[in-house]
């Protein structure tokens, strides 16, 4: 079985989004990157899919795991990895 897809809303400048790509950065995954800056339909397009405006926006999978604040929660509960490896 393959680990799931992630994808990753980001700002080059943005705090947080450097954050979130150092924890997935520590668990040895790869992700693919969608960086929003200068490119409005793409912002668009995150806030249609996630319903909210700021970055990260992250999925693992088909799951909206929502910012930064949300992924480390999640690997705070000890959740992130089992949601990596399925």
């Amino acid at each position: 079985m393959s680990n799931p897809e992630i994808y990753l809303y980001s700002s080059r400048f943005c705090p947080y989004c450097i954050m979130a790509k150092r924890l997935l950065d520590s668990k040895a995954v790869s992700y693919r990157e969608l960086l929003v800056d200068g490119k409005p339909k793409l912002r668009q397009e995150m806030e249609r899919k996630s319903g909210r405006h700021t970055v990260p926006q992250i999925w693992i999978g088909d799951t909206h795991v929502g910012g930064c604040d949300d992924l480390v929660a999640l690997d705070n509960s000890g959740r992130l990895d089992s949601l990596l490896a399925s």
